[in-house]
């Protein structure tokens, strides 16, 4: 239930977004500052990463994160394929900076502890050995 719960509420947010002007957002390249990207993962857990994923991501990057959610419709831009080369090439400690912080209608997750968004890094970095 609390899974439906999150989707449903994130769909809801994506929508309220796009409807205040969310996809006027005009984007450059999302690059980490580069002390960020230069940071390493201390490890991950892969299967709790996908957990968090299924509960916190899946409704904009779908179930196998290639970016095709039920909400990615309504977002501009698209949300990233997380089994992308262009994903998948980058730095650990970029791909942690952009889960932290977040940008346009990519919410920030700075609300989550370090350790499981490590988790969701290493979960990201996994759907590319597939």
């Amino acid at each position: 239930m609390s899974r439906f719960i999150t989707s449903s509420a994130a769909i809801v947010a994506v929508a309220a977004l796009v409807a205040l002007g969310g996809s006027a957002w005009a984007q450059g390249p999302w690059e980490a500052p580069a002390a960020e990207k230069s940071k390493k993962s201390p490890g991950g857990n892969v299967a709790n990463g996908k957990k968090l994923a299924d509960v916190n991501c899946m409704s904009c990057h779908g179930a196998g994160g290639k970016g095709d959610g039920p909400a990615a419709a309504a977002l501009n831009p698209k949300p990233a394929d997380w089994t992308s080369q262009k994903v998948q090439a980058e730095p650990e400690g970029s791909l942690f900076w952009k889960i932290s912080n977040g940008r346009g209608p990519m919410p920030p997750w700075k609300h989550l502890p370090d350790k499981d968004r490590w988790d969701l890094v290493a979960y990201v970095k996994s759907l590319g050995k597939k």
